[in-house]
């Protein structure tokens, strides 16, 4: 079993780590530019680290509901590839937003097409193990009859 899940568990592991690495700008930034909380205004090069980190710790849930069942029922080794690559756009994305607020802009379109190709992974491995598992039919051997 654990053969099956590492590779997932090991990307969830470091996007946890890069949660973390984005909390922690958040804090240095208050106390370099002196904001205390609750407060999430000040300077514009404060509120986009702010932002980043927020617009990250939003996304991040549904990274991982997708990254799961798209490992589990499509691909391993393909979604976690694939969640490597989303999470290095999302770093690209908190230092784009971080330097400026256009600069997050590619990264961001990025990482959401790699949610969308995650998205369709989970959706045709879960068809397949239903159509499998409910009705034995094997998709694999349809498409190369």
């Amino acid at each position: 079993m654990l053969d099956q899940i590492h590779l997932l568990a090991a990307v969830t592991v470091l996007g946890v780590l890069e949660q973390a690495y984005f909390f922690l700008q958040v804090i240095y930034a208050r106390r370099a530019f002196g904001i205390s909380p609750p407060k999430t205004s000040g300077p514009p090069e404060f509120e986009r680290i702010f932002r980043a980190q927020v617009n990250s710790s939003e996304y991040f849930p549904i990274f991982l509901a997708i990254l799961w069942p798209a490992g589990l029922f499509f691909h391993q080794g393909l979604a976690a590839a694939l969640g490597v690559i989303y999470l290095c756009a999302r770093y690209c994305y908190f230092m784009g937003y971080k330097a400026s607020s256009s600069a997050r802009l590619t990264p961001i379109y990025f990482s959401s097409g790699v949610l969308w190709i995650l998205i369709a992974a989970s959706a045709v491995g879960i068809l397949h193990f239903f159509l499998s598992h409910y009705m034995g039919l094997n998709m694999l051997r349809l498409f190369t009859a």
